[in-house]
């Protein structure tokens, strides 16, 4: 967790933004030199190395670590990107729609790192000490940030022989070889099965954040299926999800039954809650909220992508009864801010029952009701929480300003509304929780 420090705000004011991960050298990946906002992305902020594990996608493709399937589109390979709208996309693969450039991807080993923070780990599931891993494969692994991350959880519980392999449809990810990890990247679409690898070939087997890389219904199933046939028998198959529409929990949340004291510890360290059938959720309050909400679902349901993956992966993998087994799963919302019934629940125990005058002074300048009631360390996660949520919004600004029908000025004049409720008048305090989880399972 030592890293996380690096992405706290500084100072007393919550709306300052955290350090964000230096995820590669702009001209390194050719990318566009100004972000989502205009800004110009100056070279001390996209070359200089962070400290130990931030600095994963640092150095150059090594030809030695990148291998390219036969059935890869010579297409992809020459020219893999176009620019529209400012933000530079995927050329061959229309119905994703997110960016793949600078912001986007920081916003991606964001959610990754908010991710393992909550979970405390980065694998779902627990390596045997008997048996542990030798070979991990990401799937879409993107910058390959998880596998950087896992590589040191796994280093250290002493499994350092493991071997990591990541794929995508383009070489994004630096030479993790230069940080001292056994990496190989596989070019190659996911699109095209069957995927470049032989039957049970690895120990571990992971999709994190695919729910805008593969549509619903049989292009999932075949994915699946596939997983299913490269991994080794006995071998750990692991989804990581995140919703895309943002729900309210309501006040005092049970905690779930028969829930593991690890996972409900870690959720009391990190202010964070656990996520069971009988958790109460509502409607996001919000009303800013509200609007992306309706404007995501539309957008994601036309390219037949699901905006609550949560909410479905369960059951897809326990109907694999013939080749999986051993189905778990952890989910966790994380609230985007301090919430109002936390803060007055802590007023309530902090402030003693005193006369009508005696309150009223407190009320003015007691330090009991206007301290936060979360850590540093909790805050921190929470704001971290909001931030991926503003910029995926963002990131889907093109399709969102189709659905909406607002035009150029109107989203602005919107974008900046919503911008000050969240950041400057803490507009998310009724419950609104970013929903994430892991489901991991064993092949037959």
């Amino acid at each position: 967790m030592a890293e996380w420090l690096l992405y706290r705000y500084s100072g007393p004011n919550i709306t300052s933004p955290p350090l964000r991960p230096k995820t590669a050298e702009a001209k390194q990946w050719d990318l566009a030199t100004t972000d989502a906002l205009g800004r110009t992305i100056s070279a001390s902020s996209t070359s200089a190395a962070a400290p130990g594990i931030m600095d994963v996608t640092r150095g150059s493709i090594s030809s030695t670590s990148t291998t390219h399937s036969a059935r890869e589109d010579p297409n992809v390979s020459s020219e893999p990107f176009l620019l529209r709208h400012g933000r530079r996309y995927l050329r061959s693969v229309g119905y994703y729609p997110l960016p793949c450039d600078l912001p986007e991807l920081h916003r991606q080993n964001l959610q990754t790192l908010l991710a393992t923070a909550v979970f405390g780990r980065a694998l779902g599931s627990t390596p045997s000490p008997q048996n542990p891993p030798k070979r991990v494969l990401e799937l879409a692994c993107g910058s390959g940030y998880w596998s950087a991350v896992c590589h040191e959880y796994l280093a250290g519980l002493g499994h350092e022989d493991v071997s990591f392999t990541g794929l995508d449809i383009v070489p994004l990810a630096g030479d993790l070889q230069r940080q001292g990890i056994d990496w190989k990247f596989v070019q190659h679409d996911l699109r095209k099965l069957p995927l470049p690898f032989d039957d049970d070939e690895f120990d571990i087997v992971v999709m994190k954040d695919m729910s805008m890389v593969i549509p619903l219904g049989a292009p999932s199933q075949r994915i699946l299926d596939e997983a299913v046939r490269i991994l080794k028998s006995g071998g750990t198959f692991e989804i990581w999800e995140t919703d895309h529409i943002i729900r309210s929990i309501l006040p005092h949340p049970p905690p779930p039954p028969g829930m593991d004291p690890e996972e409900y510890a870690c959720a009391l360290q990190t202010g964070t809650f656990l996520i069971s059938p009988i958790t109460p959720f509502t409607e996001v309050q919000n009303k800013y909220l509200q609007d992306s909400n309706s404007w995501i679902q539309e957008a994601l349901d036309r390219r037949k992508l699901s905006p609550t993956p949560c909410a479905r992966i369960s059951q897809m993998l326990l109907q694999e009864t013939e080749t999986l087994y051993d189905v778990g799963n952890r989910r966790v919302a994380i609230p985007l801010g301090e919430l109002r019934w936390e803060r007055e629940a802590a007023g309530e125990k902090i402030v003693p029952k005193k006369s009508t005058s005696d309150t009223g002074k407190l009320k003015k300048g007691s330090a009991g009701l206007d301290s936060t009631t979360l850590t540093e360390e909790q805050a921190a996660l929470r704001y971290t929480a909001l931030l991926i949520v503003i910029q995926l919004v963002e990131s889907l600004e093109p399709l969102l300003k189709e659905v909406s029908g607002k035009n150029q000025e109107e989203w602005q004049r919107w974008w900046g509304w919503m911008m000050q409720n969240l950041l400057e008048q803490k507009g998310a305090s009724s419950g609104e929780c970013l929903e994430v989880g892991v489901w991991w399972c064993k092949k037959v």
